[in-house]
């Protein structure tokens, strides 16, 4: 039987289904923790912490200005643009006290990219790092923001240090470049705002798990970025399903998570910010984790329980000199998310660290943690895991029937977590939710009879040679386990011949690597129609604002360069 077989794989302590009701909503759970923790450290960047306390009056006093001095009404969007600094958790939940909704957008947008998402969401106002205000001002007289709030990077870092750091990057390293922003537009700077309102001036909104709390957007490389409208209710079941599944390796109160995804994006913001506040864990926020070594030089002054990345960023770390050296005595969790952890970083990861890494999958519409494997285990499995407490998954041919166990079809996931839609675009909802709560994730997968599920490919990268098919991750993990190989991407460009053939983007770590090496390789592991015709060397490859390879990018380019 197909149905639920996960459920007989389930760790000992997790429960089948969480308790839905068990707040009414994201502000409700964040009351509570702040008081349970008042006296621990919630966040921690560049040496300053702030407390739970302090993250209370702090985002008290924000909300009010938002409310009070702009104005903002309950259900308004406003944007956040930011990295991993003190500033972004204050916005954050001031934004949510405050019966707004928040649009986290990257801020290494271009203009257009953040014109469209700003277009898109109607946002009334936005949280924007300075270094970051002259984008905005190329395209702010076309969007709906009637307030900025800018901040610097040394806003929240104790003094002198905040000064220094502000006027190192503003003068010296030149890092803010010049902006101005239409003068009908309230501006107002970070802490200012902060001293506008006492805490107790915040006048609280009643909210419900109905209510929507993010417009998330992804899609972003496949084509325009559509906002994904996540609930509190969405999010409130993600965290509540999160948490069962790591109650039994953590311990309330006690943990530190190092934070280097950034916070902008659902990964982190779901199973860093939002999980770790929840057990009253701190949240140690890498503002640059691009500066591998400076992220070493950072990891060297802490004991970390947990941290969450992509193959990408632990395949970096493995790489970086000193890694090896940092102390994993009391690293008790590593996962990873966003894309296919390959086997080789995973084993690298076991052998240096002694911990784990655990695979896990989500997706933006899904708030976004679908499947976990459990925490326990020995060693990587190659596998995304068990689907989370409520959340049933499905493994569909493209007529939509069920199929059996080991079989390749599309995955479905149904859930409490699941969104309610894109914003303002219900084709676009219709193809991909079904009247009964299905998501089609596009992805496809197997589900053995343990329950365990095995992602085979995106459905949209699937790659057709001469009629067969073809999945990146399959290849990717072979050229993965040379030696010489550091970072690799496998694309299908067009063939007359096959209709396409397999290319590969590789990042070397010999540099006497050649391509014939690279092939003969593949050919000892894969059949004919899977061994790449063609392979191009790369400085790096291109990555989206959480470090994941864009296959696409590659695509299109190298299918450009065949154009006559």
């Amino acid at each position: 039987m197909v149905d639920h077989a996960w459920l007989k794989s389930y760790p000992k302590g997790i429960s089948r289904e969480i308790d839905l009701d068990a707040y009414s909503s994201l502000v409700e759970a964040f009351d509570q923790a702040v008081v349970r923790f008042a006296d621990r450290p919630a966040f921690t960047n560049m040496g300053t912490s702030i407390g739970f306390d302090e993250l209370e009056s702090l985002s008290a006093r924000f909300a009010a200005y938002l409310q009070q001095d702009l104005g903002l009404k309950k259900g308004e969007r406003v944007a956040l643009m930011m990295p991993n600094l003190l500033q972004y958790p204050i916005a954050l939940f001031a934004a949510m006290r405050a019966g707004l909704v928040v649009v986290n957008v990257n801020p290494l947008y271009t203009a257009r990219e953040l014109e469209h998402q700003l277009v898109d969401c109607g946002a009334a106002a936005i949280v924007i790092l300075e270094n970051f205000a002259h984008v905005l001002a190329q395209v702010i007289d076309r969007s709906a923001i009637k307030a900025v709030v800018t901040t610097q990077l040394g806003d929240m870092l104790a003094f002198p240090k905040s000064a220094v750091v502000n006027f190192v990057v503003k003068y010296l390293k030149r890092l803010v470049p010049p902006y101005k922003l239409p003068t009908h537009i309230e501006h107002m700077d970070f802490r200012q705002a902060l001293d506008k309102r006492d805490a107790r001036s915040l006048q609280p909104v009643p909210l419900t798990q109905l209510d929507p709390a993010f417009l998330q957007y992804t899609g972003g490389t496949t084509g325009l970025s559509k906002g994904a409208l996540l609930t509190h209710g969405n999010m409130l079941a993600n965290l509540l399903q999160c948490k069962s599944w790591i109650a039994s390796a953590t311990v309330e109160g006690e943990e530190t998570i190092v934070t280097a995804l950034p916070l902008y994006h659902i990964f982190a913001l779901l199973a860093n910010c939002l999980l770790f506040l929840s057990i009253g864990g701190l949240n140690y926020l890498i503002t640059n984790p691009r500066d591998l070594k400076g992220f070493v030089h950072e990891l060297r002054k802490i004991r970390f329980s947990a941290l969450t990345g992509v193959n990408t960023l632990f395949n970096g770390l493995l790489n970086t000199p000193g890694f090896d050296e940092l102390d994993f005595s009391s690293l008790k969790m590593t996962l990873g998310g966003g894309m296919a952890v390959h086997a080789e970083v995973a084993a690298r990861w076991k052998k240096t660290t002694g911990c784990t890494l655990t695979e896990a999958y989500g997706l933006t519409e899904a708030s976004p943690a679908v499947c976990i494997n459990p925490l326990g285990l020995a060693n990587y499995n190659g596998s995304i895991g068990l689907p989370l407490p409520s959340t049933e998954c499905s493994i569909r041919d493209d007529e939509g029937r069920t199929l059996e166990f080991g079989q390749s079809g599309e995955l479905w996931v149904r859930g409490p977590q699941v969104m309610k839609g894109y914003w303002k675009r219900p084709r676009e909802t219709a193809e991909i939710l079904t009247p009964e709560g299905w998501l089609r994730t596009g992805d496809i997968a197997t589900l053995d009879e343990q329950g365990y599920l095995r992602i085979v490919d995106r459905k949209k990268d699937m790659i057709l040679v001469s009629g067969f098919n073809v999945y990146p991750n399959e290849i990717e993990a072979v050229v993965a386990e040379h030696p010489g190989v550091r970072e690799v991407a496998a694309v299908g460009i067009p063939d007359p011949a096959s209709g396409e053939m397999l290319k590969l983007f590789v990042v070397k770590k010999d540099p006497n690597l050649d391509a014939a090496a690279l092939i003969t390789h593949c050919r000892k592991y894969l059949c004919g129609y899977k061994v790449p015709e063609q392979v191009e060397f790369r400085a790096e490859l291109p990555k989206s604002n959480v470090g994941k390879i864009l296959r696409r990018a590659l695509r299109d380019e190298a299918s450009r360069s065949m154009l006559p």
